[in-house]
């Protein structure tokens, strides 16, 4: 099968046509601000990080802030930088480079101040635009396509409706020859058993088993249990009584194809085919990282309903139910209730997701870009000095 993208110099394929203006550090979020509101067509995203990393929080910023500044979606990217941080516009645009994006840097503290580094970032900004400018879609291959799955705000109905539904997609995906990724590991805890007997060798087998048991030893650390504090109030509410039922349902999203491999957070799969990323339930944080490990469009599964989206990905909302689609159909874009309604099979209902994902890859906006939702977050794993 084959969808319309953007082909870049190299080699990967993009389903979105993005001029990113990034801030590396905090403190110059707001000249990014002002340089993406006085230049239409930019985006841009704010966030907390980039001063004061040591170690693997280092590393963990470098791989998830590179690999989102670098996703296929994005033509190309403007960092914007103090000059002390840690985390440099030199230091990211060279690792950028070596990956074949497109770049540009400033660092406040080499102008005159702000008003200087705005109207610098301006003019890098036109440029970048103009070469965006010039791309044009091509058909690509499905093979070329990485899908993240997520599922946020659940019901007792998602792990019935929407998550099967979408790892029926994500088989049809990864048939193909195209990748599938899924994460959330606390939320495996309690389905390990189910997951590694889906492992494609020794070495996937025992990476699951450790990201699981680490990330409840690391709970326990903290003087708490992760089973008692999971399925939170809302999943209560919503039907969800204990957190490996709550994990039973929340793996059916990835389908049942054998998983290749097992990755960090925000990194890069080196295989193509079903693939676990270790990472937090956080709803922005994994969206955020599943699209810097290279995630062109994101399927997110819903039962109570979430408005999250992405600033440079399609984000495609699936409801468990028709009564969360109907209140929030401002926001849902497929309605997995018809299942239950008996409008639809799994099946059928996999494969309309599946061709959702290649309309959207080739140019179909979802209702999260309409509405402007552009969440981006990435999590700490260490202390900041």
């Amino acid at each position: 099968m084959k969808f319309w993208g953007y082909r870049r110099s190299n080699g990967s394929v993009g389903v979105r046509n993005h001029v990113l203006v990034f801030p590396t550090v905090i403190c110059a979020s707001a000249v990014a601000r002002v340089i993406n509101n006085e230049m239409p067509g930019t985006i841009y995203v704010t966030h907390q990080h980039g001063c004061g990393h040591l170690g693997d929080e280092k590393e963990h910023m470098i791989r998830a802030m590179t690999g989102f500044c670098g996703n296929p979606n994005v033509a190309g990217v403007l960092l914007v930088g103090l000059g002390c941080e840690m985390l440099t516009p030199a230091l990211l645009g060279e690792k950028l480079r070596e990956a074949g994006q497109r770049v540009e840097t400033i660092t406040m503290q080499a102008m005159e101040g702000t008003a200087d580094a705005v109207a610098k970032g301006k003019h890098l900004a036109e440029k970048l635009l103009k070469e965006a400018e010039g791309a044009q879609r091509e058909m690509a291959d499905v093979s070329e396509l990485m899908v993240g799955v997520k599922c946020g705000a659940s019901d007792t109905l998602s792990g019935l409706t929407a998550n099967p539904a979408t790892g029926v997609a994500c088989d049809l995906l990864v048939t193909e020859g195209g990748t599938a990724i899924f994460t959330e590991t606390p939320e495996m805890l309690g389905a390990e058993h189910v997951l590694v007997r889906r492992a494609a060798n020794d070495e996937v087998r025992e990476r699951i088993w450790g990201i699981t048991s680490e990330t409840e030893s690391r709970v326990k650390a903290m003087g708490l249990d992760i089973r008692e504090a999971e399925p939170g109030p809302g999943n209560i509410e919503g039907g969800l009584t204990t957190l490996a039922e709550k994990s039973l349902g929340a793996i059916r999203k990835g389908g049942t194809s054998d998983i290749v491999q097992v990755v960090d957070y925000a990194e890069r799969p080196s295989q193509k085919g079903l693939v676990i990323m270790d990472g937090p339930a956080h709803d922005v944080v994994s969206v955020t990282g599943m699209i810097a490990a290279g995630a062109q469009v994101v399927v997110f599964t819903t039962g109570l309903g979430t408005p999250v989206g992405s600033p440079i990905a399609p984000v495609i909302k699936v409801s468990s139910n028709s009564s969360i689609c109907h209140r929030w159909q401002d926001n849902i874009d497929l309605n997995a209730g018809a299942i239950l309604d008996g409008e639809e099979s799994l099946e059928s209902m996999g494969e309309r997701i599946f061709n959702e994902i290649i309309e959207v890859a080739s140019g179909r906006l979802t209702k999260a870009e309409v509405l402007g939702h552009c969440e981006f977050a990435i999590h700490t794993i260490g202390p900041t000095v």
